[in-house]
């Protein structure tokens, strides 16, 4: 009984199997493998795209990093790869290029010299054209008796064409604005030549210097503008365009043309300056020409009238009254 009573005592072994786990160490190996892998990798590719001289010049700096280091680079290696102070693409000179990275070339421009070369072209143009007057005034027999009343010169402002006065051959009546027959044949035939041109135009009105006004007040300053204002009136009937004409003035006897002699019969004409670029826009931002001209504004009847200088006389309409000393 005593035997019955006894629990049989059992132990249970526990046996360990050969692939238990070992932690995550390997982890860290194939990590530190695969990296330095790629390192060589990386390493031979950068040694097989770099030429002969760079290597020599990289070889150059780990030897004597000092002195490339102050130096650049020269008297080491090849001293061409290596500038002061870096910066440079080492793969672009000698080596591998990369497509599509070609650096555009760059353009500069002198704007000065542009600008000299097409005032030289337009100066050869209005040269051109002086030419082409000055041979259908020749080829045309009415124009060409008047000739010598016809004066054409090139100057910084552009082709000027100056229809002077005769001392027994006048363009306009006597104190008048109103053209001679004569006259309007000139302007016809000017204003058909200039209407192919693309310049803008510019009309001046002179006089002499022999006093002038009636008894309204009516002055050379008025009379040169009313002169000048009948020729422009002329040759946009002639056919001339009414838009490349910029400017009409009357000057007086401001500006003569021969200045020694102010009564000579040649300071009473009428001046048409073909404008280069240069002064027509020197004229739209407000601005004079070299010969002093005086803007004076138009209405709409196209009667133009100017402003005394100096005097200050208020503007007056053209009057048959008789002048006060002499009649041009």
């Amino acid at each position: 009984m005593a035997d019955e009573g006894q629990r049989p005592i059992i132990v249970k072994k526990i046996k360990k199997g050969g692939h238990g786990h070992h932690g995550g160490a390997w982890k860290i190996a194939y990590a530190d493998f695969v990296t330095a892998m790629m390192a060589f990798f990386l390493l031979m590719w950068l040694l097989g795209s770099t030429t002969k001289g760079d290597m020599e010049g990289i070889a150059s700096y780990f030897k004597t990093p000092l002195k490339v280091a102050m130096q650049g680079g020269s008297g080491s290696g090849d001293s061409a790869s290596i500038l002061q102070g870096g910066g440079q693409d080492l793969t672009r000179r000698n080596g591998q290029v990369k497509k599509g990275d070609t650096p555009a070339d760059k353009k500069t421009y002198d704007l000065k010299a542009a600008r000299a070369a097409l005032e030289h072209e337009e100066a050869e143009r209005l040269a051109k054209l002086k030419q082409k007057i000055e041979s259908t005034i020749e080829a045309n027999p009415q124009l060409k008796k008047y000739k010598n009343q016809l004066l054409l010169d090139v100057t910084s402002e552009g082709l000027r064409i100056q229809i002077v006065d005769e001392k027994n051959r006048p363009m306009f009546e006597s104190a008048k604005a109103e053209l001679q027959p004569y006259t309007r044949d000139i302007l016809d035939v000017l204003a058909l030549v200039l209407n192919d041109v693309p310049n803008k135009l510019s009309l001046s009105g002179h006089t002499d210097s022999t006093p002038y006004m009636t008894a309204s007040g009516y002055t050379n300053w008025e009379l040169s503008a009313d002169r000048a204002n009948a020729s422009r009136r002329e040759m946009v009937r002639g056919g001339l365009a009414d838009d490349k004409i910029l400017r009409v003035v009357g000057l007086a006897a401001a500006n003569h043309l021969v200045p020694k002699d102010p009564f000579n019969p040649v300071n009473r004409r009428i001046s048409i300056l073909v404008m280069n670029k240069r002064t027509e826009e020197a004229v739209l931002r407000g601005g004079s020409s070299g010969d002093n001209s005086l803007d004076v504004p138009g209405d709409a009847d196209g009667a133009v009238k100017a402003v005394a200088q100096a005097t200050g006389a208020g503007l007056a309409a053209p009057e048959q009254e008789a002048a006060t000393q002499g009649a041009r």
